[in-house]
Formats: C-alpha cells, sequence, structure tokens
C-alpha cells in the first residue's frame, strides 16, 4: 500500500467502529468509513474532544453535528500546496488527503522528466489537489469538472498556494463530452490524470456507472495520449473496482499501443494512535 507521512496539518488519529477521527489542522472530526469494520477500543482521549461528527440517516444522507464553535471554512497546508477545507454534504471536508502521495509522484515525474514544458489533463478534478501539485511544478494544467461550484472552490485553492499566474484552463463541462472535444481537435498530453466518480448525471441526464463506462472512457483517453507522453494516473474510490483490475484495463487498451508499463497499488492514510495503516482507495498508474 502506498501513503505518505508527511502530512503535518491532516492526521488520522484513530478509527473503529466505522468511524475515524482526525485532525484538520487545528479542529478535530469524527467522520464515517465504512470500510473501518474493526470494533477495537477507542483508547484516545481525543474522541471526546471532537469539535464535530457527521452523522449518517437511516434514510441516507446524514447531518454534521457540531459539539464546539466550528468555523465555516479554514485552511490546510500540504507542503507548498494551501487547500480551504470546510464541513459539507455528505462527510466531505473538500479535499481527500491520501492523495497527497500521488501528488508527490507526479510532481516527481514532472521535475524528473527535465522539460520546461509538460501538459497536463486533470478530469473529474475536484477542488484541485493534483492541479495544485502540477502547478507547482510549473506544468500547464487543463482543469476539467462538471461542477461549477468545485472548480470555484480549487480556483481558491490555487490562489491560496500562490498559483494563481500559472497556466491553467478551467472548464467547467461533462469530462465524457470534453475528452470527445480534444480528440477532434487533436489535442494532446502528456500527463493525464482521472479520478471518476462511481456514479452521476451529465448535463441532459446522462448516466454515468464506473463498472459500465470506465473500459470505453479509457479508450477515449489513449487518444488524448501525447508522442511523448510520461503518465496516465488512474483513481478509483468505487467498491469492487480494485487496483488489480484498473490495471488490467490500463495494460488492455494503452499498453497494447503505446508500450511503457502499468503499476497498481491500494492508498492509504497512516493510523497515529496504532501505526496500522488504512485503506482509502486505489490508483493504477502507465509510465512510458
Amino acid at each position: 500500500m502506498r501513503f505518505t507521512g508527511e502530512w503535518k496539518d491532516y492526521e488520522l488519529i484513530d478509527c473503529s467502529n466505522g468511524e475515524r477521527l482526525e485532525r484538520w489542522g487545528d479542529h478535530i472530526l469524527i467522520r464515517p468509513d465504512p470500510q473501518v469494520i474493526w470494533k477495537s477500543e477507542k483508547s484516545s482521549r481525543l474522541w471526546g474532544k471532537a469539535e464535530a461528527r457527521y452523522i449518517r440517516s437511516n434514510t441516507g444522507g446524514g447531518r454534521w453535528e457540531v459539539y464546539k464553535n466550528l468555523p465555516p471554512a479554514w485552511q490546510v497546508r500540504y507542503k507548498d500546496l494551501v487547500f480551504n477545507v470546510k464541513t459539507m454534504g455528505f462527510k466531505h471536508t473538500g479535499l481527500f488527503p491520501e492523495q497527497a502521495v500521488n501528488w508527490d509522484m507526479t510532481r516527481g515525474i514532472i521535475e524528473n522528466s527535465g522539460r520546461k514544458k509538460v501538459n497536463v489533463l486533470n478530469l473529474f478534478a475536484y477542488t484541485g489537489g493534483a492541479t495544485a501539485a502540477c502547478l507547482a511544478q510549473n506544468a500547464s494544467v487543463v482543469h476539467v469538472d462538471a461542477s461549477k461550484g468545485m472548480t470555484l472552490w480549487a480556483k481558491e485553492n490555487i490562489a491560496a498556494s500562490g498559483f494563481a499566474d500559472r497556466p491553467c484552463r478551467w472548464i467547467v463541462d461533462d469530462c465524457v463530452k470534453f475528452v470527445q472535444r480534444e480528440i477532434r481537435r487533436g489535442s494532446k498530453y502528456d500527463i493525464i490524470i482521472l479520478d471518476p466518480p462511481s456514479y452521476g448525471r451529465g448535463p441532459k441526464g446522462e448516466i454515468w456507472r464506473l463498472e459500465d463506462s470506465l473500459y470505453g472512457f479509457v479508450g477515449f483517453i489513449k487518444e488524448l495520449i501525447s508522442d511523448e507522453p510520461l503518465m496516465v494516473l488512474l483513481n478509483s474510490y468505487t467498491t469492487g473496482l480494485s487496483a488489480g483490475v484498473m490495471k488490467y484495463i490500463l495494460e488492455d487498451i494503452i499498453v497494447k499501443e503505446k508500450g511503457g508499463g502499468v503499476s497498481a497499488d491500494e492508498i492509504g492514510l497512516p493510523v497515529s494512535s496504532t501505526g496500522g495503516v488504512l485503506p482509502c482507495g486505489a490508483c493504477a498508474v502507465w509510465l512510458k
């Protein structure tokens, strides 16, 4: 499993009985996690110091139960990257801290390439963690997400990191349709990052189910790979879509035509109270 131990403003303090105890900067939150099926003793005193807890509803969704004066938003830093976080719907904070291991990997690939110009396409880009990492290395980024609100949030994160003047195109659009247009335009990218959702609807009601749509979508992605590519990174938080499955897809579609190789693994977060690592998702990486 791949993870980073370099977070200072985020800490997974403990996890048990379906919940995570987390520190986000100076604030302690409790959030549900269905993968935490163990029922070990909640020995950390910080379980009783949480400022807010997300309570799931038996009928779906849920709500934040706030115990103390929690600000509407605050900032956390990972190295030179700054992110605005807040308690939002369906337990989220606007940041997936386990992705820091991929930010570091991507930055290293850009830096080690020795190129003055690297073109990056970040699809399903959310609040811009990967975008910030690439801009930090002076890459040119096209950031695509279907949500206008998430894109505005990403812009705020980029500005907070001091990268507002770096080359980034902000696209609010359905990612599948954008990719199809880019193929017709003949656009090419050296790095392609995609973090597709398990389920979604397009602007005209189009249904996206990852298990049904991913193979064909990766086929589109292949057409955007440059003549001197660096990486394709595929993330997934979908139960049942393992790292091995994603590896097979990238090998079947990309390696057959472009060569190179694929590695795949889970990504996770170290648990400070136990020394264990909580699995948080999976990714597959194609490198030329």
